[in-house]
């Protein structure tokens, strides 16, 4: 093996295990070392589950020795951010509030990965209730970047990019309302997956909007993220069948206005390279119109439905222990309480409009370029979570969209930038494929931070 366990990707451990180089066990031994080595470091697990994990491992030898083969997440080491109700294994949803909730049953997300044979290392950390952008988390420590202690992981899936560049876990899980899964994937330099709304189920997750949350993978490459949506996805399909077949004729819009206005020069640079890395793979690239991309991003609706729906779910926990919570949280989830029930409503019937609207311009392409994020992680000490952050990826949750975010390139700090791949609804399959192509052409993926 030319790289070590921790930073082999699914498809790799998978075929090592299956050929019998390697067992579950000694994989997942491997990353226990490594979370061990560096978890008071990163503080990237909120619950390190070290027995169980081994426990599964064995369970997954046995089973694969004796021929039961359950795809290629068996006997495959993952993390689960720690809103996923995991039955028996505390699950803090970042709060001190829950600090002792074992739920009793567990979500389905993480049914299906037992199902599928995960081997569970841990939940991951996040931002309290999953209400923020940069990864701060003041009860069980904010998780550093990998590439740059000083600088902000990305939230609110902090600890499941941390996890997963780190190489204390092969995959993770992360939920994404505003970008929580693409801001960390963009900052940590790996690939994330926001799936359409109704596309994996929620059931079990702790939400903060009903409206807008989604749950998707985190990994290190393409093709893992198609192996991890194909066992949680609703209805079942597998993602890999034409992940591989290239994109040449595929329509790509790059929609440059809003999604490349303010960015960072050297993030702009690098999104223009790829452009023409997926120009040269024969897909016809073209400018792209979309107003209502625009229109949403100079408006405030996704974060009043975001700040409404936040207080409506967590509303009985502020009342009662409002004083453990997060100040900045607690601070933002309580603006909910404010709003008018026309005003929410009269957002939400406007959404519809913009939904149609862009779902039918969407048709003239088969998926949509632009930035992930339009700057460079930011360094802790030059922010608070309250400062305004640019969240263009909050247009395709407000769209009913997917999206994924892939590495395309370093800034001059030695800093990863995001590629976000739009797509249609339900449409995962063409954008996996795109990304998967782009993926393929660069060397991107095979960077490994030096350690801390």
């Amino acid at each position: 093996m030319e790289r070590e366990i921790p930073f082999l990707t699914i498809a790799e451990l998978s075929s090592l295990i299956r050929d019998g180089e390697v067992s579950p066990v000694e994989v997942t031994e491997a990353f226990l070392e490594r979370i061990e080595r560096y978890q008071d470091k990163t503080s990237a697990y909120i619950t390190v589950t070290a027995n169980r994990a081994l426990d599964d491992a064995r369970a997954s030898e046995v089973a694969i020795r004796d021929g039961e083969n359950l795809g290629p997440l068996h006997g495959i080491p993952l993390a689960l951010k720690d809103l996923l109700n995991t039955k028996g294994i505390r699950t803090t949803s970042g709060s001190k509030y829950f600090g002792n909730f074992l739920p009793d049953q567990s979500s389905v997300v993480a049914t299906r990965l037992m199902q599928a044979g995960m081997v569970l290392l841990g939940k991951a950390n996040m931002v309290e209730f999953a209400f923020g952008p940069y990864g701060f988390n003041p009860h069980y420590g904010t998780p550093p970047n990998p590439w740059d202690r000083t600088r902000v992981p990305g939230g609110s899936s902090s600890g499941s990019g941390v996890v997963v560049r780190m190489g204390m876990a092969v995959a993770a899980i992360g939920t994404d309302t505003g970008g929580s899964i693409r801001i960390p994937a963009s900052f940590c330099g790996i690939v994330g997956l926001k799936p359409t709304l109704e596309r994996v189920s929620r059931i079990g997750v702790t939400p903060l909007s009903r409206t807008l949350d989604s749950v998707g993978p985190m990994t290190k490459c393409v093709e893992d993220a198609a192996f991890m949506l194909s066992a949680i996805a609703d209805p079942v399909e597998d993602f890999s069948v034409s992940l591989k077949n290239g994109i040449k004729g595929f329509r790509i819009g790059v929609a440059r206005l809003p999604f490349f206005v303010g960015a960072d020069p050297q993030v702009l640079s690098c999104v223009e390279k790829a452009v023409g890395v997926i120009d040269n793979l024969g897909a016809r690239v073209e400018e792209f119109y979309f107003p209502e991309a625009e229109q949403i991003l100079e408006g405030i609706g996704p974060l009043v439905v975001m700040r409404v729906e936040g207080y409506t779910e967590h509303r009985e926990k502020l009342i009662r222990s409002g004083e453990i919570f997060d100040p900045e949280v607690r601070d933002r989830l309580q603006l909910g309480a404010g709003v008018l029930a026309t005003d929410y409503f009269e957002i939400l019937q406007k959404r519809e409009q913009k939904m149609a609207s862009a779902i039918a311009r969407l048709e003239e392409v088969d998926a949509v370029v632009v930035p992930t994020m339009l700057i460079q992680a930011p360094k802790v000490g030059e922010l608070t979570e309250d400062q305004p952050l640019q969240l263009t990826t909050r247009v395709v949750n407000w769209l009913g969209l997917c999206a994924i975010s892939v590495p395309c390139g370093f800034t001059s700090d030695g800093l990863p930038v995001g590629l976000q791949v739009i797509g249609k609804p339900f449409d995962e399959a063409t954008i996996l494929r795109i990304a998967y192509a782009y993926e393929q052409s660069t060397e991107w993926r095979l960077r490994i931070p030096e350690e801390f």
